[in-house]
């Protein structure tokens, strides 16, 4: 069988992302020559391997909706800048797509373009809504921002300094303080409770409108805990 041919085969499924195991079931072949084809095929540009024996056949796919293709079996969602930038809080497209999943944090990079996963615990693992018409999970605006603000003291400091947020006035503050609620460490709490603090503050203030813009080293920021 020729890569053509596999790839055809491949498509027929109509999934955009398959299992080394699927494919020698498909093909039929064994699971280590099912491997060498989808290997060719990859350096091929034809698909792309996604680790840990999936593969990504349709590069048409909703990129929202690829974080959790990548993450399964665990769950994932859009958040942080991603999901900001979705909707409508900061202007700067993201360089990457920022998602939250129960599992170990990494870098995945895919024809797509790079995906950043950043561990949130299985009682934080809310907070996000279906986008249509792909049913991608992405984060509320509430819960978005507090997943940076969660983030934030973690010993990367990849989400220390927030960037330039505009706040809308249906902007559901009470959702952060409910999620706070939930974090287990008594220093986070406080340091998550001190920044929204100061946030909704900033809002109020009639001069700055309603954008408030990070300062790199503002002094009136609360000491992130130590992770």
């Amino acid at each position: 069988m020729n890569q053509i041919e596999a790839l055809q085969r491949l498509r027929s499924l109509g999934a955009p992302v398959v299992e080394t195991r699927d494919v020698a079931a498909l093909l039929p072949v064994s699971t280590s020559n099912a491997t060498t084809i989808l290997r060719r095929l990859a350096q091929n540009g034809m698909i792309a391997h996604l680790g840990r024996g999936r593969w990504l056949v349709n590069e048409k796919i909703d990129r929202l909706a690829l974080p959790e293709l990548i993450s399964a079996p665990y769950p994932a969602y859009i958040s942080l800048q991603s999901a900001l930038f979705h909707h409508g809080l900061i202007e700067q497209i993201p360089s990457v797509t920022y998602a939250v999943t129960p599992a170990r944090p990494r870098r995945v990079r895919t024809p797509l373009g790079t995906l950043s996963f950043h561990r949130m615990p299985p009682e934080l693992f809310q907070g996000f809504e279906l986008s249509s018409p792909s049913d991608a999970k992405i984060a509320t605006p509430e819960k978005a921002l507090f997943d940076l603000l969660y983030l934030a003291p973690g010993r990367s400091r990849v989400f220390s300094n927030l960037p330039e947020l505009t706040i809308p006035r249906r902007f559901r503050w009470q959702r952060l303080k409910e999620y706070t609620q939930l974090v287990g460490s008594a220093a986070r709490r406080a340091y998550i409770s001190e920044r929204v603090g100061s946030l909704k503050d900033s809002v109020r203030e009639p001069r700055t409108s309603r954008v408030l813009r990070a300062r790199k080293g503002d002094k009136s920021s609360p000491t992130p805990p130590r992770s």
